[in-house]
């Protein structure tokens, strides 16, 4: 089954609460604030801070979550207990920052009639789920604002994805992205997903867009060689892969962040 190996462990009765918690402690000393954001298909979870509209917004995407309670069997809940993806936010000194959850993610279940297991397995990249994002994107980015556009494993694909639809996207920024999750599934010999959109397909629609996609060289989930096929079949122009010494999939990305964060994505001159 899907990339079962990112997340085991056994779903329990308040794991959802307690996840919220953990989100909530990440967020309060950051100043990001909760809400819920509805689109056309999901009610997303997002916590955001914005003091400057006048200035360019950086907005993180979570990653799969816990899909899986073991190889063979999904959970039942994808709500992440270590939120990395929020994490990286939360560790971002900016005037504007976003951070969404995906579908199903923190927002309780029976609020989102949509939500079914197979969002957060095989469906993860749907075009629902792209859609639905790309709204929540829209629903904080102001008029004539540029937006940073940045993703952790799952969530780099979606930011992907979602910049390929945008003309307001100033910057790429994926860490340990699965941006082939075809090449992904077929390294560890899982079941492919043919209902999700793929990021690396699309990848020519934003070789403009300059971008730095960060692998662990220790990361055993989305090697570097993932980030690298992405970067080639951009064109590499716009695109740079940096790997991070030491960094697995599931590291303390989160306090690297400011470091990794001061790298600039830049577009290499035409000769």
């Amino acid at each position: 089954m899907v990339l079962a190996l990112i997340l085991g462990g056994c779903a329990d009765p308040g794991r959802h609460a307690d996840a919220s918690r953990h989100a909530d402690e990440l967020a309060q000393p950051a100043h990001l604030k909760r809400e819920l954001i509805k689109t056309d298909s999901f009610i997303l979870t997002g916590f955001y801070r914005i003091t400057r509209p006048d200035l360019p917004l950086t907005l993180y995407i979570e990653g799969d979550g816990k899909a899986w309670a073991t190889r063979s069997q999904p959970s039942t809940d994808p709500t992440p207990y270590k939120a990395l993806g929020l994490a990286l936010a939360a560790s971002d000194p900016a005037a504007n920052v976003v951070y969404l959850a995906r579908p199903c993610q923190f927002t309780p279940i029976p609020d989102n009639p949509r939500c079914d297991v197979t969002y957060w397995t095989d469906k993860r990249f749907a075009e629902e789920v792209v859609v639905a994002m790309n709204q929540a994107v829209t629903h904080y980015v102001a008029v004539g604002q540029q937006v940073n556009l940045v993703g952790y494993s799952g969530g780099g694909a979606l930011a992907v994805l979602i910049a390929a639809r945008r003309h307001d996207v100033a910057s790429i920024r994926t860490v340990a992205g699965n941006l082939d999750h075809a090449e992904v599934n077929r390294l560890h010999r899982v079941t492919p997903m043919p209902a999700s959109l793929n990021a690396i397909d699309v990848a020519r629609q934003v070789a403009s867009i300059p971008q730095i996609h960060f692998s662990g060289a220790e990361d055993s989930v989305v090697p570097p060689s993932i980030a690298q096929r992405f970067v080639e079949a951009s064109g590499a122009r716009c695109a740079t892969l940096y790997v991070v010494p030491g960094m697995t999939h599931e590291s303390e990305w989160a306090q690297r962040w400011p470091e990794l964060l001061a790298k600039t994505p830049v577009c290499a001159r035409t000769p």
